[in-house]
């Protein structure tokens, strides 16, 4: 089955710090991202074991994602382990396109720093689509594979996988998602309309969706960009309704209160507002949240109005989860009267 647009989205980063940390890591071995993961510190003497293996069994993609696991950050400071890199990630699109690697972050080419390698790779891409034009599986890795540098691209292929399953909360998951690229940098009607679409998605996924949970975050927030406030409340006491104690329950917390918060601050209730703020800080955090950071979207508008005490408190709780020299670099700027750029924070 092709991962949820989350996974697909954070695993080669989010994964690999991880299980730096943590050694036993409990991702299966069997999957793209689990073999990738068990090849990260392979010895030179392992991989060259591995690549002289592949010179008699092309064939072992199991070598293959646990080389692209090894490759994955030592391409960037190795033109050696660049070139490899690339090397099998052309062959699997162009021989196993089927492999579960090649929908993760480990198997994806960029256009500036791969170049030759990128175009080449999105037209074996685009050739196996050709093959196998109702392929919903190959239309959607090869639209993850286009998904950044393509996004237009990317949408078509979304929906030709949609329409190829469309019982399938996967591909209009993905919609959702590429709707949502970059929505906090967008403004007015552009805004409101990339909203609205990714909204759509959002809720076409949730139909077809038994654990709702993890969507539900993503609907909050679009709903709210969208300018529908009572979806946006509904979706997000329906996320505080289901919070426990399960992996990934801190980011219901944390984008729960969130959603509330944003409500209430723009019907002009500050005290509910910083109430929620505050709550969302509350959370014994999550991977993503530890590893990524908080969202910054409520305290950037709260110190839009001025109003510095609460966010400075927000910073300080979520330091109980967020080791990060950020949140003084920020502290530092709020209490100077400046309103921080908060870059990727105000996506996560």
């Amino acid at each position: 089955m092709t991962m949820s647009f989350r996974r697909t989205a954070c695993v080669g980063l989010l994964v690999f710090a991880l299980c730096t940390a943590a050694p036993g890591c409990v991702m299966g071995q069997d999957d793209g991202p689990g073999l990738a993961m068990t090849g990260r510190n392979l010895s030179q003497e392992a991989v060259r074991k591995l690549e002289s293996g592949l010179e008699s069994v092309p064939d072992d993609v199991e070598a293959r994602t646990k080389l692209l696991g090894y490759y994955f950050l030592r391409a960037h400071g190795s033109r050696e382990a660049k070139e490899a890199r690339q090397r099998h990630i052309l062959w699997l699109i162009g021989n196993r396109p089927e492999a579960p690697i090649l929908e993760t972050p480990f198997a994806q080419l960029d256009a500036t720093l791969d170049g030759s390698a990128f175009a080449e790779g999105k037209q074996a891409w685009l050739s196996q689509v050709a093959r196998e034009p109702n392929n919903a599986a190959i239309l959607g890795k090869a639209a993850a594979y286009l998904l950044f540098q393509d996004p237009a691209a990317a949408e078509s292929l979304y929906k030709r996988a949609e329409a190829a399953e469309p019982q399938n909360p996967v591909w209009p998951d993905h919609l959702g998602h590429l709707y949502a690229l970059g929505l906090s940098r967008k403004t007015g009607e552009e805004k409101q309309k990339a909203a609205q679409a990714s909204l759509a998605a959002y809720e076409r996924a949730l139909l077809h969706m038994k654990d709702r949970g993890d969507l539900l975050p993503d609907a909050a927030k679009a709903a709210f960009d969208a300018g529908d406030l009572a979806k946006a409340r509904t979706y997000a006491e329906e996320i505080l309704a289901e919070a426990g104690d399960q992996w990934g329950d801190g980011n219901k917390v944390h984008h729960g209160h969130l959603i509330l918060g944003r409500i209430a601050l723009r019907a002009g209730d500050v005290a509910t507002a910083r109430e929620h703020l505050l709550a969302a800080a509350k959370t014994s955090g999550s991977p993503s949240l530890n590893s990524f950071g908080p969202n910054m979207t409520l305290a950037k508008e709260f110190l839009e109005k001025g109003e510095r005490q609460g966010v400075l408190e927000y910073f300080k709780l979520c330091a109980n989860f967020w080791k990060n020299d950020k949140l003084d670099t920020w502290a530092t700027e709020v209490r100077a009267g400046k309103v921080p750029d908060f870059g990727a924070n105000l996506e996560y």
